[in-house]
């Protein structure tokens, strides 16, 4: 083993380290014994003569000589990976650890299959499949793409859409038969389940023809769950705006209805977030050429033009 490899490997244990939050989990991650991955972290301290991270009985935290570390070997590390893709074996030996994070419902539901198929044609890229709806903080999670429905708030990442959801105005059948609605403002007579924070007391809706109208229904019941909303708009406690790719199956099936053809809520964007840097691993690109392709065949999505592969 040559020392520049060394090198890498003791800050690949450090980054896992810092990533898992524990000495022990990093271990049984890379597959080493506890004291070993101790002594190449000592290993690491004393080539920087710092102290890199604080250990405590039931948990261990990154120094600031530790955080600052961080981002720089996780961008050496990504550079060394994408010189090893690039010109080990002519190209073609994609490997390496791939963390996405996802949106809990989608991630789930649908692109959960698109990964699978991903690391199916690529055996030697090991994913990390996360799945959480709250903001996250990219460069403390360690992520290499973030998939989002709605805004990406960090101004460090490229952010580019994937595609645009539809959106339309759902209740159960025993609910639509109470109420007889024709327009936007009948439905401030529909008692309805609101989806934070994309949706709250104001909700506006637009037509076909352009038309643009604000109602402001009784909420019943608002959560931030997209399944608990689901839920609630199934045992008929309230109408909900909902994504296509959600219900698309209780629509045909009778279980739920677009209680109002013809108007639609604001679509959504899904957006993947990743950082920039020329030395892009190639995995993440074939990633991100994979979702798009994937996601163009699922229902209610429509696809944003000129992001799917980027050259």
């Amino acid at each position: 083993m040559t020392k520049a490899l060394d090198r890498i490997t003791l800050l690949e244990t450090f980054v896992r380290i810092a990533e898992r939050g524990s000495i022990s989990a990093a271990a049984r991650d890379l597959g080493l014994s506890q004291p070993s991955v101790s002594r190449q972290l000592a290993e690491l301290e004393h080539r920087f003569s710092a102290q890199l991270a604080q250990r405590t009985t039931h948990e261990l935290s990154l120094t600031p000589a530790g955080l600052d570390l961080l981002g720089d070997a996780r961008q050496l590390i990504d550079n060394w990976t994408a010189m090893t893709e690039r010109h080990g074996k002519g190209g073609t030996d994609i490997g390496g650890r791939l963390k996405i994070v996802a949106p809990v419902a989608l991630g789930q539901l649908h692109l959960a299959d698109v990964m699978l198929q991903f690391q199916t044609i690529y055996p030697k890229v090991s994913v990390d499949w996360q799945l959480e709806d709250e903001l996250i903080r990219f460069a403390e999670t360690g992520c290499d793409c973030w998939i989002k429905v709605g805004t990406v708030p960090d101004d460090s990442l490229i952010v580019r859409p994937l595609a645009h959801v539809e959106r339309l105005v759902v209740a159960a059948a025993p609910l639509a038969a109470q109420h007889t609605v024709e327009t936007p403002s009948d439905l401030e007579r529909v008692p309805f389940a609101a989806l934070d924070p994309f949706d709250g007391a104001r909700i506006m809706l637009h037509s076909k023809t352009g038309k643009v109208q604000h109602i402001g229904p009784d909420i019943a019941i608002s959560t931030n769950n997209i399944f608990a909303l689901h839920r609630a708009a199934l045992m008929g406690t309230g109408a909900a705006v909902l994504p296509l790719w959600f219900v698309e199956s209780d629509l045909e099936e009778g279980r739920l209805v677009d209680i109002l053809p013809g108007w639609r809520a604001p679509t959504l964007t899904v957006n993947i977030a990743y950082l920039p840097g020329r030395h892009q691993p190639i995995r993440l690109r074939k990633f991100i050429e994979h979702l798009y392709d994937g996601m163009a065949g699922l229902p209610g999505f429509v696809m944003a033009k000129g992001n799917n592969h980027e050259r």
